[in-house]
């Protein structure tokens, strides 16, 4: 089964890693590097596994529009967004036993070197259907 393991960031996120002052701790060069390796370890045990079937990162939300309908009316707004403060920063896509496996590969991921002692990040697991029929219908 192929399970999609989304990871969530927010603006202040992504300028923090970009050396901007966010008033949060900053991300050293040496941090930034033990996350490039650690990305770059995990992603290669993952390829070596044929587990992986595939990751990306995902650029700044201000880089982002979203589209909707109001009233039958379409629109398209910049981001970042009002509404919330995370966005999607990256996904990995595997190919794995079970979602308890799936779980344990989005559980390394959180591991990921960062700078402070603390480090409020989360990811969603979700299987990927097939079909519709996956769905019930």
């Amino acid at each position: 089964m192929k399970y999609m393991i989304l990871a969530y960031a927010s603006q202040r996120d992504y300028d923090a890693v970009a050396g901007k002052d966010t008033g949060g701790p900053a991300w050293s060069p040496e941090v930034l590097a033990a996350l490039k390796q650690f990305m770059m370890s995990v992603n290669k045990e993952l390829e070596e596994s044929g587990e992986l079937v595939e990751t990306r990162g995902l650029a700044a939300p201000v880089h982002t529009r979203r589209l909707g309908s109001r009233d039958g009316v379409p629109f398209v707004t910049d981001g970042p967004y009002a509404e919330t403060q995370e966005v999607l920063a990256s996904y990995w896509i595997v190919e794995c036993e079970s979602f308890d496996r799936a779980t344990e590969i989005a559980a390394r991921l959180g591991q990921a070197p960062h700078p402070g002692d603390a480090y409020d990040a989360y990811s969603d697991v979700r299987p990927i259907i097939d079909s519709s029929a996956d769905l019930g219908f």
